[in-house]
């Protein structure tokens, strides 16, 4: 195939890449910044901004399939700049395949669209979006994956993943911002502890991905779905991170606060950050709270069945490869 991976340099989309080109596919990076390691690896970058619809139209010409996996993420900031990215950048993606005749488009989406502040244990696709978000990402992302599953069509075939707590190496942002809290010392434990969690190896979520695009096809049950892409081996969460930290000779928490207690920390960060305009994330916010001390388990019989997605890395070597990439 002919193929466009948005954010192809970020940290899923590099391994999309990886295993497009691996496989002989043709792979163009449509990106904010320039990646000579990718052209490298014989992909072909261009530079631009999903908001800007002009430039989008051009990378999406003449392409068999689409990875739409660059996102805005994180738990806080202004609601603008997440809907232009992560709406207004999906609509555009939409229109260019649209006019451009492209007939897939594979959209990266997050479990946290149907979060709802509870916990959720073994869930799957038929769990409906909740009334409010407590957080722009998820709302935003959201109003994305609504927007790809409304453009299915004879023309358009879309499918949306929902992959889970992404780690591997090369991983920039979750686990390297929960080890260097810890090294700080500034990483309480949230909850009572016995919190389980899907977790997703990068490795397995790209290579859902590729078998979306290829099960997307006209009268298939993959198209105008979403599925779940997990480990589909869910871990206790505090006791994985302790471990992980153990063996990496971290320091483990100290301090365990209350998910009210930590609920209501942060609504008032929150609002201080709000009121007074600082930059950057409060340190707790009332959805990073929920998220740390509520389970989040999904069930992945429809990507098994649909996609044939089996994960080929077990939650004890994803542990064992971690500490060898020395996180």
């Amino acid at each position: 195939m002919k193929t466009l991976v948005t954010g192809g340099g970020g940290f899923l989309g590099r391994y999309i890449v990886e295993q497009l080109l691996a496989r002989g596919d043709t792979v163009t990076v449509f990106s904010r910044g320039a990646y000579p390691e990718l052209e490298t690896l014989g992909a072909r970058v261009m530079c631009g901004s999903l908001q800007d619809a002009d430039a989008v139209q051009k990378a999406c010409a003449g392409m068999d399939a689409i990875f739409h996996v660059a996102a805005k993420a994180g738990l806080w900031g202004p609601w603008d700049e997440y809907y232009s990215v992560n709406v207004t950048g999906t609509e555009n993606v939409i229109a260019a395949c649209r006019k451009q005749g492209v007939p897939k488009l594979i959209n990266t989406s997050s479990p946290s669209v149907i979060f709802d502040g509870r916990s959720q244990e073994g869930v799957n696709e038929d769990v409906l979006y909740p009334h409010c978000y407590e957080s722009p990402y998820p709302h935003t992302k959201a109003l994305a994956e609504q927007r790809v599953t409304q453009a299915n069509g004879k023309t358009l075939l879309t499918v949306s993943l929902r992959p889970h707590l992404i780690i591997g190496p090369r991983d920039n942002h979750l686990l390297p911002g929960l080890l260097a809290a810890a090294r700080a010392h500034r990483l309480p434990q949230i909850g009572d502890g016995t919190n389980r969690v899907d977790l997703t190896w990068v490795e397995d979520a790209a290579r859902a991905h590729l078998l979306a695009a290829d099960a997307l096809e006209p009268k298939s049950p993959v198209a105008g779905n979403v599925y779940f892409i997990t480990q589909g081996e869910p871990v206790t969460l505090w006791t994985w991170i302790r471990t992980l930290l153990r063996e990496l000779n971290l320091p483990e928490p100290r301090v365990r606060i209350s998910l009210p207690v930590a609920r209501m920390l942060g609504g008032i960060l929150e609002s201080i950050h709000r009121s007074l305009r600082l930059p950057g994330e409060p340190r707790m916010t009332r959805f990073l709270a929920s998220e740390l001390a509520q389970s989040h388990t999904y069930n992945i019989s429809r990507a098994r069945q649909d996609l044939g997605y089996i994960p080929q890395i077990s939650m004890a070597e994803a542990r064992a490869r971690l500490i060898a990439a020395q996180f």
